[in-house]
């Protein structure tokens, strides 16, 4: 059985079985390779997408969850690295080894669209949902705050 969906604005179809996890989806099948497999379980966010606007774990998001459905990736954030959360991670400096990036991006991405000006503390809680192995989490706070105030 196909099932169809848009990534990143662009119609997309897999055969893949109705339980295989979007990322492998993403990954293999669409060679997006931004997003990352992490832990697969959904606890680390190195897997983050949107799903209809809405932060969500690929690694435990199967894809008869996504029929039909609009799915950004780090890839489709923006086309040129301008959208203000990229922006504000290269300023701030945030990346180290960088495996986590792209997760913790499109979560930042995510909060910022629900929450234009968040507190320190609402940014900490929603980022919990995100390991950095580095520990960069104050410049990652950094730059979600920079991303509001110059977004």
């Amino acid at each position: 059985m196909t099932i169809s969906f848009k990534v990143n604005g662009q119609p997309a179809s897999t055969d893949a079985p109705a339980t295989t996890p979007l990322l492998w989806v993403i990954r293999e099948g669409l060679k997006l390779t931004g997003t990352k497999f992490g832990c697969g379980t959904g606890l680390c966010g190195a897997c983050m997408v949107h799903i209809d606007g809405q932060r969500a774990f690929s690694c435990q998001t199967q894809m008869s969850d996504v029929a039909g459905r609009s799915v950004t990736t780090i890839e489709g954030l923006s086309a040129d690295s301008s959208h203000p959360v990229q922006k504000a991670w290269l300023a701030e400096r945030v990346p180290q080894c960088g495996y986590c990036q792209s997760g913790q991006i499109m979560n930042a991405a995510a909060l910022l669209k629900d929450n234009p000006k968040p507190t320190r503390e609402q940014i900490v809680e929603h980022m919990s949902t995100n390991i950095c192995r580095c520990g960069t989490y104050p410049r990652i706070a950094r730059a979600v705050e920079r991303a509001a105030r110059e977004g």
